[in-house]
Order: C-alpha cells, then sequence, then structure tokens
C-alpha cells in the first residue's frame, strides 16, 4: 500500500492507497493540475470550489473514457465475428 505526502491547492495532505508510492503521488499532482487550472482560469473562485469543478472535469474525463473504451470493445468484438464467421 503506497502513501505520500503532498500539497493540493497549496495544503499539505498525507494520502494513501493501494498502489505504490510514485503512484499515489501520481494521482495526487495530476488532482493538484486540474485545480490549478481552474484556479488560474477563475482566480475569483475559492478553492473548494476550484476543487469540486476539477473532480468534475476529471468525472468526465472518465466516462468520456468509459465510453470510448466500450465503443472499440464493441468494434472489437464485431471485427472478431466478421473474421470468425
Amino acid at each position: 500500500m503506497g502513501s505520500a505526502e503532498v500539497y493540493i491547492m497549496g495544503h499539505k495532505y498525507i494520502l494513501s492507497g493501494d498502489g505504490p508510492d510514485d503512484y499515489v503521488m501520481e494521482l495526487a499532482l495530476y488532482l493538484n493540475k486540474k485545480c490549478q487550472e481552474v484556479f488560474e482560469s477563475a482566480p475569483h473562485v475559492h478553492p473548494l470550489k476550484a476543487s469540486l469543478l476539477a473532480s468534475l472535469s476529471i468525472t468526465d474525463e472518465l466516462f468520456k473514457l468509459r465510453k470510448l473504451t466500450k465503443e472499440l470493445e464493441s468494434q472489437t468484438q464485431s471485427a472478431l465475428d466478421s473474421i470468425l464467421d
């Protein structure tokens, strides 16, 4: 189980997760980057709101990738079916 001391929006956190330390750090750095992007585009936004908006952005990325994965799986299965027929 990995753990890392990270800073997100200027606040220190000690995080732990199922992956290795460097993976936990990579996740935290990605979240911080997304938060900073939101905060830089709208500096008047409260850091908590910036964090929530960044979380929504990341969730949007996840859902789009899931949809793409399903489409690719379906295309792959169709191609396999036509090859095997």
